[in-house]
């Protein structure tokens, strides 16, 4: 296989289990305090992260204005709107209602790949995705069947499928913005400082200073250590990883990697909230596991 597309593979591998533990690690924290605040305090750190990088690596922006309009554009849909749209989502949504909508993602991502990118994507690859979205389907379903939602519930879905949407757009905008040389650093950290300072204005509108900075002290560790994980496991490293992961291939290939996401969470769920591993999860898991085997195993001429 060319070194290049394995190492593609690996770096997306290790954003899925970043992100399937980031499902648990959000409802849990969310518990504990508003999402809002959640994304503010998850912002800063990031942002400051990011500052500390650019002060060390120095930062290289487009030079072309309509360029730089992208990158403004890609850096408000990936952190204020996406993670906003989520955060909200999910404070109102089960955890397994916000693993079913999410494997719209994937799909959102390769039909976006082939109308703007023209992605090529092979009969392989159509195979292993179908295969993926069925075993991630078999996952998230079937705890759902027989329960009811209500209005808010509803309205929670809502909010995570339009941040599928967004991620969809925002896959394209990178995937364009890399091929005019900027950089995966640049694109993930330069979204968290933008990430920050957008989301800023907001909750200062929604709460009293005073009322920010006494929640800072009375943040339980717990919820401190979801905030970081967040921030810097789940926000700069794996931003980076999954941008460097997307650069040398096409979404129809990356995708496939995210319903891996789910087998992740209900891996956590087990040990972290006592969730029993049933035989869905294990049959679901296999299937999920078998199609995106057969999504990413090429024929001998790609490599």
């Amino acid at each position: 296989m060319n070194p290049y597309r394995l190492k593609a593979y690996l770096l997306l591998l290790i954003v899925a289990v970043i992100w399937g533990i980031a499902g648990p690690v959000i409802k849990i924290t969310l518990g504990k305090i508003p999402p809002d605040l959640f994304i503010l305090y998850r912002f800063f750190i990031s942002a400051v992260i990011a500052l500390f990088f650019f002060v060390v690596k120095g930062i290289k922006l487009p030079k072309e204005k309509s360029t730089l309009i992208q990158l403004f554009v890609y850096c408000l849909l990936n952190s204020s709107i996406s993670l906003g749209l989520l955060f909200w989502g999910t404070s109102k949504t089960s955890l397994l209602d916000m693993s079913l909508i999410s494997l719209f993602g994937p799909l959102l991502l390769v039909t976006a790949g082939y109308f703007f990118l023209k992605d090529k994507i092979t009969k392989r690859e159509k195979t292993g995705t179908a295969v993926a979205f069925i075993g991630a389907l078999v996952i998230g379903i079937s705890p759902l069947i027989n329960t009811s939602m209500g209005d808010g519930q509803i309205f929670g879905n809502i909010l995570i499928f339009l941040s599928l949407l967004s991620g969809a757009t925002c896959g394209i905008l990178s995937k364009k913005l890399m091929r005019k040389d900027v950089s995966p650093a640049l694109l993930a950290n330069l979204s968290f400082v933008i990430g920050f300072f957008t989301i800023l204005p907001f909750v200062f509108f929604v709460h009293s200073s005073s009322y920010i900075l006494n929640s800072i002290y009375n943040i339980p560790t717990s919820a401190w250590l979801g905030i970081i994980y967040m921030a810097v496991v789940s926000g700069n490293i794996a931003y980076i990883l999954n941008n460097m992961g997307q650069k040398t291939i096409e979404l129809s290939e990356a995708a496939p990697f995210a319903y891996l996401y789910p087998i992740f969470s209900a891996i956590l769920a087990v040990i972290l909230l006592g969730d029993k591993l049933t035989t869905p999860i294990i049959v679901g898991s296999i299937i999920t596991l078998t199609g995106v085997v057969i999504a990413e195993t090429k024929k001998r001429r790609y490599t």
